[in-house]
């Protein structure tokens, strides 16, 4: 009886031991695909919002740890140069109040703080109701184009709803309401002067 106990226990820390490594294993190859899917889709994102520039928007980037949309996170800002003068800038943040949690956007403003647009990086929300934030699956997320802090006014950065001016999807109000406040939170942000520059805001 204890040589088979010990015989079954072995073979179990065998399968263990092996089923580990092989997921390792995978984890490890599929790791730099990951990142390079990523990286691809950043600059599919990045040239939907801007062209003309001359600059290497990636190799430009630079981070900033700030409080925003009620969380501290890491926001990347990638400034866009044409003749090394910046014209542009996009900011990379993330929203954690969608529908199924956190909402990966870039949103793209002119040195005059006009919005050049608005586009989602990664989401989880509901298929075939909260996913038509993405530019593949409706137009809506390109009402933003030409926005500020001050058009509309504050009380109109709302869904239609809640008594503002922008649309939402039939069945879904909360991931709309979730892009419409983070939009205006950046703005207002970028209100800061310290923000858009490489020096601390502290």
């Amino acid at each position: 009886m204890f040589r088979a106990i010990l015989k079954s226990g072995s073979l179990l820390f065998v399968f263990t031991v092996v089923s580990i490594f092989f997921v390792s294993l995978t984890e490890i190859k599929t790791k730099d695909i990951i990142i390079y899917n990523e990286k691809q889709l950043l600059i599919q994102r990045l040239g939907e919002l801007v062209s003309g520039y001359s600059n290497d928007i990636l190799a430009d980037k630079y981070s900033k740890t700030l409080k925003l949309h009620g969380v501290v996170q890491k926001i990347n800002i990638y400034p866009v140069k044409k003749n090394h003068k910046i014209f542009s800038y996009l900011i990379e943040h993330t929203y954690p109040n969608g529908y199924n949690g956190d909402i990966r956007l870039l949103t793209g403003v002119g040195i005059d703080k006009k919005l050049l647009g608005v586009r989602v990086i990664m989401h989880k929300e509901t298929p075939g109701l909260g996913d038509k934030i993405e530019l593949k699956k409706s137009n809506w997320i390109e009402q933003f184009f030409g926005l500020s802090l001050l058009n509309p006014v504050k009380k109109n950065w709302k869904v239609k709803r809640d008594g503002g001016i922008f649309d939402t999807f039939t069945g879904a109000t909360i991931t709309p309401r979730a892009i419409v406040t983070a939009t205006y939170q950046v703005l207002e942000l970028l209100n800061e002067p310290c923000v858009l520059s490489k020096k601390s805001c502290n």
